[in-house]
């Protein structure tokens, strides 16, 4: 089969020449439309532009040379709606938006928007945005985070990132966001029916329906496929035309005065009314889904014929020639001028130096660290007007909910900038009270009680962090997570490794979880899986196991989103919410004190817990595990004259590795007691941390819960470690030879 590529190539030389050209369905002149004729030039020079950066794409891929082939190719018109926004109006793109792109680095002297692509598409070290990790359309100067295949995942953070303007102004707090800027995430046809872009679609109609300002454009590129799949003929517009709190707007993205009327006119009004819309953007896929996709195998000849004659180059060069503003040897002469360019510059990028190393490859997992000033603590009559009554009772041991509550408070005292978001956590204070009294303490701006969302949720607290505000969003349970793990792993996870640190979302994800719950359960609420969490790159994961230590690890993990840009997550064991008791009722041996912010004792990211000083048997463990072995401890050392340490890990990942074999150095043997499953478990990375690299090679064994999902009433516990089954394990390692 022919190269398409070079196929529509020739039919755009041919039909120019011979001046066959078509005539868009609206007359309207670039006057009309609100432009010049140099902008009318200008935007036909990005769609050009575009077009030969796709085309010899492909080429470098035959050569080995070039290694992302998804185009822009028949989306050129979204270069009008570039033209038409402002530089600050920060823009979540579509993969198919270079022309876009483009165009918006004309609204910046200095720029390079060939060379930066082409060394994208060759994965080039030099590549400005990722550093060659990936094609993406991104740039800190343009306002253009990154964004890779998307699917639409994007959509949920952009909702949150235009929430964030009028917030940060309620607030008093300005962010890098223009107080006037707006927001817009584009997005192809197929993708506005995933689940994802309609939550955000639902999220942003159900903000805007109660009158709360969210300035975004939602801009869906319909071209009429999903890869193989077709859209069927009018589904965008029976979808988004009648949706309250949406207003719906269409434009001809074959048309590039009426696409820039359409969206210089939208942009004014969502600017205005600050309220968020759907703009309805027509066009066409050239030369299939990507490079290897061959379309021929789901559309006929007459099909892919037809697409290729409406080609948007073809239909602005109609509109320069009949608006008298180039003829037909200066739009050929411009045609060819730029793929010549083109064809000089990817020539240079080939030659730029590519990724060699892991540590190159994974440098900007983690983000640098930035220069925080420390704000002064908050003063005693502060403290007096929040905590009021409060402050009595902190002189008292507490539960850790309790502890959190207070903890959470005193952070967002010091740090106005923190924003809390999840459902009801406002005036109700959570399902188990730990943001009780934080909404009437610091108003719904600051406590926001978001719709019942998942996605929407995370999506929200990306935003917020998009425009330098800290979130700290709460997912209800850790089954819930489920519903919405890419948010963490695909986008907020991902931005700092695709920009080279340039962008970063740091946030605290405050997670409900683990097992042992009573009362009410059964495996949505007493989810003991943390795999979906532990494989994801340069994520913190937290685990408490108390409530003193919750109070301080809570702070050093604001200090790690903060100072060091990090998302984190901070799993509170639900069982130990409330947990008092140590040994018997009313001992009180697990309840903690509050310690004040002046009086804290950090505890860093790796410190480990270290109980007992004895070296027959070393338990490690966290969170409910932690709990139980403490209970366990006491029975083995009582009536089996064991010598123990127990260690708690309470940071997850990363693991310290060199502090956990310094803990568990002076034993000869290594009980792992984790209340995950047995299969993708903390314990299986423990197992073999110790058996490579701990000095003596110790004994080791591991108790772990079965690989089963948790059912309700009194079988809630079967399937897990108890305090009976750590000493069974216990004295059955003690008794194994050497």
């Amino acid at each position: 089969m022919h190269d398409r590529g070079d196929i529509v190539h020739e039919n755009f030389l041919r039909r120019v020449r011979d001046g066959d050209l078509p005539a868009t369905t609206e007359s309207l002149s670039p006057a009309q439309a609100g432009l010049s004729a140099a902008q009318v030039i200008e935007i036909f020079e990005s769609q050009v532009l575009s077009r030969h950066l796709d085309n010899h794409s492909r080429k470098l891929q035959a050569r080995g040379e070039g290694f992302y082939t998804i185009g822009s190719s028949g989306h050129e018109g979204n270069a009008a709606v570039a033209a038409a926004l402002r530089l600050e109006d920060m823009a979540f793109l579509h993969y198919r938006d270079a022309a876009f792109f483009i165009q918006r680095s004309k609204k910046l002297p200095g720029q390079t928007p060939a060379y930066d692509l082409l060394l994208s598409f060759t994965a080039s070290r030099d590549d400005p945005i990722s550093g060659g990790r990936h094609k993406v359309l991104g740039s800190k100067a343009l306002w253009i985070p990154p964004q890779t295949s998307t699917i639409a995942s994007h959509l949920p953070k952009a909702v949150g990132t235009a929430y964030s303007i009028d917030l940060a102004r309620r607030l008093r707090r300005p962010g890098p966001l223009p107080g006037d800027a707006l927001v817009l995430c584009s997005f192809g046809d197929a993708s506005a029916n995933h689940s994802t872009s309609q939550g955000a679609f639902n999220s942003a109609a159900w903000t805007a329906y109660q009158n709360v300002p969210l300035p975004l454009i939602f801009l869906c590129e319909d071209n009429g496929l999903g890869i193989s799949t077709p859209t069927p003929q009018g589904w965008i517009r029976a979808s988004f035309s009648h949706r309250p709190g949406l207003s719906y707007f269409y434009c001809d993205g074959l048309n590039i005065l009426d696409t820039y009327r359409v969206s210089r006119e939208l942009a004014a009004w969502v600017r205005q009314h600050r309220r968020p819309a759907f703009l309805h953007m027509s066009c066409v896929r050239l030369f299939g889904h990507a490079g290897p996709d061959a379309q021929n195998l789901y559309l006929s000849d007459t099909e892919i014929e037809a697409m290729e004659t409406r080609d948007p180059l073809l239909y602005s060069a109609g509109l320069l020639i009949r608006n008298g503003l180039l003829d037909a040897g200066q739009i050929l002469k411009l045609y060819t001028t730029i793929q010549e360019r083109v064809l000089r510059v990817a020539e240079a990028a080939v030659q730029r130096p590519k990724l060699k190393t892991v540590a190159e490859v994974a440098h900007s997992l983690v983000p640098a660290r930035r220069r925080q000033t420390v704000p002064a603590p908050a003063s005693a009559a502060q403290r007096k007007q929040v905590f009021g009554d409060d402050l009595r009772i902190m002189r008292q041991p507490q539960h850790m909910a309790r502890l959190l509550s207070w903890a959470l408070a005193d952070l967002m005292l010091e740090h106005g900038d923190i924003v809390l978001a999840g459902e009801d956590i406002g005036p109700k204070g959570g399902v188990y009270t730990v943001t009780s009294k934080l909404s009437a303490r610091f108003g719904h701006n600051r406590v926001i009680n978001t719709l019942l969302d998942e996605q929407s949720i995370l999506g929200l607290a990306i935003g917020l962090a998009h425009n330098g505000l800290l979130p700290i969003p709460e997912i209800q349970f850790l089954a819930y997570l489920h519903n919405a793990e890419d948010q963490v792993r695909g986008e907020a996870a991902t931005l700092s490794f695709f920009s080279q640190g340039q962008y970063t979302n740091p946030m605290i994800i405050r997670i409900a979880g683990l097992a042992y719950q009573k009362g009410f359960g059964g495996h949505f609420h007493n989810d003991n899986s943390l795999a979906v969490l532990r494989d994801i790159p340069g994520l913190v994961i937290a685990c408490p196991s108390n409530g003193a230590d919750a109070v301080e690890m809570l702070r050093e993990c604001a200090r790690l989103a903060r100072e060091e840009q990090r998302v984190v997550v901070f799993l509170e064991p639900i069982a130990l919410y409330m947990t008092r008791d140590l040994h018997e009722p009313k001992d009180g041996r697990w309840a903690g004190n509050y310690r004040c912010p002046e009086d804290a004792v950090p505890i860093r990211c790796g410190d480990v817990g270290v109980y007992g000083e004895g070296t027959d048997l070393c338990i490690i463990s966290y969170g409910n595990g932690y709990y139980l072995a403490r209970q366990a401890g006491r029975v083995l050392e009582q009536k089996h004259g064991m010598g123990l340490r127990i260690i708690d890990l309470r940071w997850l990942s990363p693991l310290d590795e060199d502090r956990i074999l310094e803990a568990i150095a002076p034993c000869t043997r290594v009980l792992i007691v984790d209340e995950c499953r047995r299969t993708g478990s903390q314990s299986e990375g423990l197992y073999t941390l110790i058996s490579e690299r701990a000095p003596g090679r110790p004994l080791l064994s591991r108790l772990t819960a079965e690989d089963c999902f948790i059912p309700l009433g009194r079988a809630a516990t079967v399937t897990l470690p108890s305090r009976d089954s750590i000493v069974a394990a216990a004295v059955e390692l003690r008794g194994r030879n050497q």
